[in-house]
């Protein structure tokens, strides 16, 4: 009942930390949570029937994410991890910048996430 809450939650911190607190780490953290209540209060199967994919995977997509992020700048002549951004018209919002940052921040929300869930769902089969 409170996977949903804690998991729309995380969103909202990944999406406002660039400038707020929060991102990444917390929001990643947040998600973790929302699986590892769910993992005490039934078992870890459950747990990874609603985690969908294993934690590796999630370990792997947030460092692909977060050297994306500082190769993309790296290619542009420009320091390793520098932030770039570029803008996307979308018809109903506009014009959106989209930067490296946030690619960066996601990477470490992944990483969190799967790295939590790589240390808990062990624990929880023993």
């Amino acid at each position: 009942m409170l996977k949903p809450v804690f998991l729309v939650f995380s969103i909202f911190l990944l999406l406002r930390g660039h400038n707020a607190p929060g991102g990444g780490f917390v929001g990643g953290l947040v998600a973790a949570s929302a699986f590892v209540l769910q993992m005490i209060a039934f078992d870890s199967a459950e747990a990874r029937r609603h985690l969908r994919f294993e934690p590796h995977a999630f370990l792997g997509l947030g460092l692909l994410c977060a050297l994306s992020s500082g190769v993309w700048a790296f290619f542009q002549a420009k320091p390793f991890l520098t932030g770039l951004w570029i803008k996307v018209q979308v018809p109903v919002f506009g014009v959106l910048k989209l930067g490296t940052p946030a690619l960066f921040d996601l990477g470490v929300y992944f990483v969190v996430l799967g790295g939590v869930m790589f240390i808990f769902l062990p624990l929880k089969d023993e």
